[in-house]
């Protein structure tokens, strides 16, 4: 019988708090804040400060008080294994199986901490060692390192700005599903024509549509600019 993932030692909670303090730092100055954490994962404050020091007795974090806490060299491996088994798993599911973008992550959610290390490499292997997942997500290598690549927000370009859009957040199927019924899709050219004052609405040009798009959603795709 195969044998689970080899940080299957340290449960799925941890995996699953591994991950958010990654993301999370990605998106600030890298330390993150337990409510910002609380609040990623829908827990209470008390029981966010619990695990984040579990986790820095297990060697995964340290913790500052009124500073956040960050993940060790070996909770980046633990977030990034982990990491690796989801976007594999998104990828295999859509491809293979035809789950739409938008159902995905949840399924992978479900499964990214059973599989064993014999499975991830055989579906790896199947999809020909992919470097990206659906969302433009990117895959940590077999070991485990990643590339983030360069792109910026669309929300942050100015009218005049073009580029690909590469990447967009899969913590909202409904945007998932928009972009989806417009026949947008990783890859597509994109040029920003207007920008509505005080935080207004963007005018965005696709090759298949010509669409206003809010902050929320314009702050959630990510643009390679030239």
């Amino acid at each position: 019988m195969a044998t689970p993932s080899g940080n299957r030692q340290h449960g799925e909670a941890v995996e699953n708090y591994a991950k958010a303090i990654y993301a999370l730092q990605r998106r600030g100055d890298g330390t993150v804040g337990t409510n910002e954490l609380a609040d990623r994962l829908g827990v209470t404050a008390g029981s966010a400060s619990a695990m984040v020091k579990r986790m820095a007795d297990l060697g995964l974090a340290s913790h500052a008080p009124y500073k956040g806490v960050t993940l060790s060299e070996q909770g980046e491996k633990v977030a990034l294994e982990v990491m690796r088994h989801h976007r594999l798993l998104e990828l295999y599911l859509h491809e293979h199986l035809g789950v739409p973008w938008d159902r995905v992550h949840e399924e992978a959610e479900a499964l990214e901490h059973v599989i064993s290390e014999d499975l991830e490499a055989r579906i790896a292997a199947k999809l020909g060692h992919p470097t990206h997942d659906p969302h433009g997500d990117p895959i940590p290598d077999a070991d485990l390192r990643i590339d983030e690549g360069d792109s910026v927000s669309l929300s942050a370009l100015e009218p005049g700005a073009s580029g690909r859009f590469v990447r967009i957040s899969d913590e909202d199927p409904e945007m998932l599903r928009y972009l989806a019924g417009r026949g947008i899709q990783i890859g597509d050219a994109v040029e920003v024509l207007d920008r509505q004052p005080f935080g207004g609405p963007l005018t965005v040009r696709f090759p298949s549509v010509e669409l206003s798009i809010g902050g929320d959603l314009a702050r959630a795709m990510r643009v390679a600019v030239g």
